[in-house]
């Protein structure tokens, strides 16, 4: 948990995520949406990179610009928004319904994700897991 912290930890941060995945690539439009200060928004974007979730990539030369892509280890992060979602719709709601609705491209049928384990297939809850330290041989 510390380690994913480390890279994800933070309220800005997990935001400038949450736009990547509605879209968002450049530096203006990341500032416009979240209303973060320059200094903020620099340093979270550096730190997504050098944690290989985001690359830079330029897409023009004069003057040089840049914009923000999600990469393989980024986008292995949507599982981790959704559930964040989910646990907000049902224990935080809004008067107005959620702001947010996840649906299948193809379909337009709405998405209601859960946990389960990629072997069996089961669905993981507290009450049928527990986790337990890995056992290691005494040197």
């Amino acid at each position: 948990m510390a380690r994913a912290l480390s890279v994800i930890g933070d309220r800005w941060t997990l935001l400038i995520l949450r736009d990547c995945f509605r879209g968002a690539r450049r530096f203006e439009r990341f500032q416009e949406s979240l209303g973060v200060t320059r200094h903020v928004l620099v340093d979270r974007l550096r730190k997504l990179e050098a944690a290989g979730v985001l690359e830079r990539v330029q897409y023009q030369e004069r003057p040089p610009r840049h914009e923000y892509r999600l990469t393989d280890r980024g986008l292995d992060l949507q599982p981790v928004l959704m559930s964040l979602v989910g646990w907000a719709d049902a224990h935080l709601p809004l008067a107005d319904g959620p702001p947010l609705v996840y649906e299948f491209r193809d379909s337009g049928e709405p998405v209601e994700p859960v946990l389960s384990d990629a072997r069996s297939g089961r669905r993981i809850t507290p009450r049928n897991i527990r986790a337990r330290m890995r056992r290691t041989d005494a040197v």
